[in-house]
């Protein structure tokens, strides 16, 4: 006997039920409170492309947003006095055989140490610190009278005995009467902070030392990454009791921490406030990387750190009215207002 089943009815009601089930999905998606990364550097891929389009600077095909060559880098520097600055920098540097890394990619449209060059390096040159006094003393740190200086790429390989390879980089580091008190971590598109080489390249589980230093392949070439954990309170009951090693996701994050910390200095964060990785405000307030990172911190450590945002300081440049010569092309490659007064 055969029975016959009435295989189109079904199939018509899995495919509703299908499409039902994807609209919800859409919906549900499109709800999310918090933005995404990928519709904010697409944004910003469009200003590079057209920057360097208006410029008629080579670029990659099929990347238009980055330049052909990584020693095109001047390109991508606003102001020709701070790529001759750059230079001057790295030349004075290498005589004395220090090191000053210029990163793989800074020939990219949307490369973070570009935009410090491009935001920073102008104040730098022209021995301006008043707008980043502001900025630093709006968010209650008094910054104590003194001569102001910067240096850029600051490297110190004795902090963690950092004998071989790249050493800790610090973006940027200001001074106060020859000494070092801001050690600045600039971001631009960035999805995270740096992480472990070791637990990337699949050599580490990723299990979390706090209790036993002799786990981490680090702590044994010896480089004293957990030594000053340790010595600077870091290692509080939130990081002791987590299984997960710190260092793991966010390795780049506390070696600038306990570098600023060896030197009593103050951690900035500067970013890009359009970047939701980092930072970004909903209906649970705020969240993003940094957030979370300093939320984990003792609450001795909470004052030690600093968030800034790249649009708070480049407000704070026009609002001098000093910088009229380059800040409007920063606003164009960057996609900033010249008008938020």
């Amino acid at each position: 006997m055969v029975i016959n089943c009435p295989v189109g009815s079904e199939t018509a009601d899995a495919r509703a039920e299908e499409i039902t089930l994807r609209n919800s999905g859409r919906q549900l998606t499109d709800s999310w409170p918090y933005p995404h990364h990928n519709a904010f550097e697409s944004q910003l891929r469009e200003r590079a492309a057209a920057y360097f389009r208006r410029k008629g600077y080579a670029v990659r095909k099929g990347r238009p947003y980055i330049l052909m060559e990584r020693k095109q880098w001047r390109n991508n520097i606003i102001l020709p006095e701070v790529a001759e600055f750059i230079t001057k920098e790295r030349n004075q540097r290498a005589s004395k055989h220090v090191n000053f890394p210029l990163h793989g990619y800074i020939h990219h449209g949307l490369s973070s140490q570009a935009m410090l060059f491009n935001l920073v390096g102008p104040l730098v040159i022209r021995d301006d610190f008043e707008p980043i006094r502001a900025v630093i003393e709006a968010k209650g740190v008094n910054i104590p009278e003194g001569k102001m200086t910067a240096r850029f790429e600051v490297e110190d390989p004795k902090v963690f005995n950092e004998t071989k390879g790249q050493p800790t980089s610090i973006d940027l580091v200001l001074y106060n009467d020859s000494r070092p008190f801001l050690f600045i971590e600039a971001k631009f598109v960035e999805r995270e902070f740096g992480g472990c080489s070791v637990f990337k390249r699949g050599d580490c589980e990723g299990k979390n030392p706090a209790s036993q230093f002799s786990l981490c392949y680090l702590h044994q070439m010896p480089r004293w990454y957990w030594k000053l954990m340790l010595k600077h309170n870091v290692l509080n009951n939130a990081w002791k009791n987590s299984p997960v090693c710190p260092f793991a996701n966010y390795y780049q994050f506390f070696r600038v921490l306990l570098f600023a910390l060896h030197h009593n200095g103050l951690f900035v964060f500067l970013h890009d406030e359009r970047n939701p990785t980092f930072s970004c405000k909903g209906p649970d307030g705020y969240r993003g990387i940094f957030a979370f990172l300093a939320s984990m911190l003792p609450e001795e450590l909470q004052s030690r750190i600093i968030e800034i945002s790249s649009q708070e300081l480049f407000q704070t440049i026009l609002k001098s009215g000093r910088h009229t010569d380059w800040t409007s092309e920063f606003a164009e490659k960057y996609g900033m207002s010249v008008s938020e007064m």
